[in-house]
């Protein structure tokens, strides 16, 4: 099974996360972690800082490695490296169709991409 390397932006304001819904793709319409694929040559840090830049037109702090995630869908193996990360200045939404700042209350008010579901986990201990 092929592996798909990723990195995730927890992005923190206070006690709220930015979740983006996502705009593209069979996961349309899920929410999501902002982020994407790791290019060749790259860091996961200087991949997630372009990956927030293209999708959110946005740059971040990366404050610290949080969690990795492995996860199985049907046609690949996603490995997925998160961090929190704090938003400097403003967003525009370029690949996703919303965002929101969520509180851990509201985690299960929102339909979440399967792999992102474990870093909830985890963030209801960091929040």
């Amino acid at each position: 099974m092929k592996t798909v390397n990723v990195v995730a932006a927890i992005i923190r304001k206070g006690e709220k996360i930015l979740a983006t819904k996502r705009g593209y793709g069979e996961f349309e319409n899920l929410w999501e972690f902002p982020g994407g694929k790791i290019e060749e040559n790259e860091t996961p840090e200087e991949a997630l800082k372009r990956e927030i830049m293209e999708e959110l037109n946005a740059s971040i702090e990366i404050e610290k490695f949080l969690i990795n995630i492995s996860y199985d869908y049907p046609d690949f193996h996603l490995n997925m490296d998160c961090y929190l990360c704090e938003l400097k200045g403003p967003i525009s939404l370029l690949e996703h169709k919303d965002a929101c700042w969520i509180g851990k209350d509201e985690f299960e008010t929102l339909d979440w991409i399967p792999a992102d579901i474990e870093i909830l986990e985890v963030l209801e201990n960091e929040l």
